[in-house]
């Protein structure tokens, strides 16, 4: 098994798990990971093992138990953890609502744009003495797409490839004239947890795409308002088919190579001069940026 300098398992995807998605079927070969990071502790210890034959990571977005609320969810944390194990690719796994009549609860929805709706998240690793603007009009990554789409139609599960994903601070859902907002605005789906980790993953350099596991039509749909009740009957069925993709994808994730650009999203986006960067900084930067900048 591959080890880190600190002597820790290493894996090139990772899988960040949502709303009643708690462990992966069929991982073996389990070490649990404990990794300090300059941000504070992550939702919960890492799982590390192989699943297919490729090692993988996990990792519960909300915590084993689900105690972590949305706006507390320290995605810092997390994504720079996934990035010292050595992790290239994340696939995340949302619980969201539908704001199109044609994406029924219980489908999947693959999405190729996000709508920031969040408002008290830090949303990037730098700051305090440094200035980096990257790139961020294609939010999650195509490679990734197309091979989560390629794997979802193999597997015959009902599914959208492609739309908006309007993500909403919380905990609460939205109000009626919210969710008609977002629906004038042409959104598929409102969900609460894709940001600010779709930010934090490209300024880290790693590709990510995530998956909507929809469970309700929000609350503009009369009748069919969402509840507790009703999302937690709908996630139940959807998990079976959330761990059926996570154990056929990725493998195919592991083996195929990067020809897209996120691991360069870092190239020409600093905005601060190397001598002005303090040292404390750059260390504490230095999983992230790598060797885009040098003092």
């Amino acid at each position: 098994m591959a080890k880190t300098a600190e002597n820790r398992p290493t894996a090139s995807v990772a899988v960040i798990g949502g709303s009643g998605l708690y462990e992966i079927d069929g991982i073996e070969d389990v070490k649990t990971v404990k990794v300090k990071t300059p941000f504070g502790r992550t939702s919960d210890d890492i799982v590390v093992g192989s699943l297919g034959g490729v090692r993988c990571a996990f990792i519960p977005r909300h915590g084993r138990g689900h105690y972590i609320m949305p706006s507390e969810v320290n995605s810092r944390a997390n994504i720079f953890a996934l990035k010292t194990l050595g992790v290239e690719k994340i696939l995340s796994i949302s619980a969201c609502g539908s704001l199109k009549e044609e994406v029924k609860p219980r489908d999947f929805l693959i999405p190729d744009q996000v709508f920031d709706r969040t408002k008290n998240r830090p949303s990037t690793f730098f700051g305090g003495g440094i200035v980096v603007h990257i790139g961020f009009a294609e939010p999650f990554c195509g490679e990734m797409r197309d091979t989560v789409h390629r794997t979802v139609k193999e597997l015959g599960i009902t599914h959208h490839f492609g739309g908006t994903y309007v993500c909403i601070e919380g905990p609460q859902f939205s109000t009626k004239a919210e969710s008609e907002v977002n629906r004038k605005m042409g959104f598929s789906i409102v969900g609460m947890t894709v940001l600010p980790e779709a930010k934090l993953a490209r300024e880290a350099g790693m590709c990510y795409a995530t998956v909507g596991l929809v469970t309700d039509y929000d609350v503009w749909k009369e009748g069919e308002e969402v509840s507790v009740e009703k999302v937690l009957a709908a996630i139940n069925q959807n998990v079976s088919n959330s761990k059926r993709l996570i154990k056929h994808v990725v493998p195919v994730l592991a083996a195929g190579q990067r020809r897209c650009r996120c691991g360069s999203a870092l190239e020409n986006a600093l905005m601060t001069k190397p001598g002005k960067i303090s040292r404390s900084v750059f260390n504490k930067l230095k999983p992230i940026i790598g060797n885009n900048i040098k003092l």
